[in-house]
C-alpha cells in the first residue's frame, strides 16, 4: 500500500482505535430532499466534528459543507437513478478521480447490487472505479445495496456481496447489520462498516446493534437517518462515537442521549 493510500485510510479509520464512524448524508442523490436533509449543511453542522468522515455527494459538499470545517470526505461516486424511477439498481459511475482530487476526498463510495438485473453493470462500475482511483491512492468503499428488496438483508446474501466487493478491490465494504453478522466479517478480507438499516427513534436499539456488530468484526459504522432524523442528533452521534471509539456499553452510552420528548 503506497503512502497516499495509507494516509487516506488512516484518515478514515484512525489508527489510535482502529475503528471508524462515518456519517452518511448522501441520501438526496436518489431520494431528493428527504426529511431532516432539506438543508443538509444545517443538519450536519454540529455533527461533522463528531464523525470521522462524511459520506456525501459533490453537490452538497460544494454548496453546503464549509471547507474550514475540514471534514474527511467519502464522495458518493455512483448514481443516476431516483426513488420514482423504475429501478434503483441501474447506476453508473458519475465522478472522475480528478474531481475527487479537487474535492480532497479521502475515499469514494460505489454501490453494487448483487443478484439484480444490473449486477454485472454495478460490479463493473466498482472494478472500473478501483482501476481508476487506486492510480491516485484513493480508496474505494463498496456499498452492498439492496434497492427496494429489503428481504435480501440476510447474512448469506450480504456475505456473498461483501466478499465479491473485496475480491474486486474495494478497500472498505459498507453492508447491513443482520443476524449472524460474524458470517459476513469473518469472510470479508477488508474492513466492514455497518449500514444504518431501518429508521428508529430507539437509541438503545441502534447502540446495541452497533456494539454487537463491532464485537462480531465490524470496524465501525456508516449511519445516516438514525442520527440526523433522531430527536437528539448530537446526543445520538456522541453516544455512537463512545460505543465505537471508547468501547462503551450501549446502556452507558445511552446516558449521552436526551430523554424522548414528552408526547402531548
Amino acid at each position: 500500500m503506497d503512502w497516499g493510500m495509507q494516509s487516506r485510510m488512516a484518515r478514515l479509520i484512525p489508527p489510535e482505535t482502529g475503528k471508524a464512524f462515518f456519517l452518511a448524508i448522501d441520501h438526496g442523490y436518489f431520494l431528493g430532499p428527504t426529511r431532516s436533509l432539506e438543508r443538509p449543511g444545517e443538519t450536519v453542522a454540529d455533527l461533522t466534528p463528531i464523525a470521522d468522515a462524511l459520506f456525501v455527494t459533490r453537490g452538497v459538499l460544494r454548496s453546503a459543507i464549509p471547507a474550514d470545517t475540514t471534514p474527511n470526505i467519502i464522495l458518493r461516486a455512483s448514481g443516476g437513478t431516483s426513488v420514482i424511477g423504475p429501478s434503483l439498481e441501474d447506476e453508473q459511475l458519475l465522478v472522475t478521480p480528478e474531481e475527487a482530487i479537487r474535492l480532497d476526498a479521502a475515499a469514494v463510495g460505489i454501490s453494487v447490487f448483487i443478484g439484480s438485473e444490473y449486477e454485472t453493470q454495478t460490479l463493473k462500475n466498482l472494478a472500473t472505479a478501483v482501476n481508476e482511483y487506486e492510480r491516485y491512492g484513493i480508496p474505494v468503499m463498496a456499498v452492498t445495496a439492496v434497492g427496494k428488496e429489503l428481504e435480501k438483508r440476510d447474512a448469506r446474501y450480504l456475505a456473498l456481496a461483501s466478499r465479491i466487493s473485496a475480491e474486486l478491490g474495494a478497500r472498505v465494504v459498507k453492508t447491513y447489520y443482520t443476524e449472524d453478522f460474524e458470517k459476513i466479517t469473518s469472510t470479508c478480507p477488508v474492513p466492514v462498516v455497518i449500514a444504518g438499516g431501518p429508521k428508529t427513534d430507539d437509541a438503545l436499539e441502534v447502540l446495541t446493534f452497533v456494539r454487537d456488530g463491532i464485537d462480531k468484526g465490524a470496524v465501525g459504522v456508516n449511519l445516516g437517518r438514525n442520527i440526523w432524523q433522531h430527536y437528539d442528533p448530537v446526543g445520538m452521534a456522541t453516544a455512537l462515537r463512545a460505543v465505537i471509539h471508547e468501547n462503551a456499553d450501549p446502556k452507558d452510552a445511552l446516558d449521552l442521549v436526551a430523554a424522548p420528548p414528552v408526547q402531548g
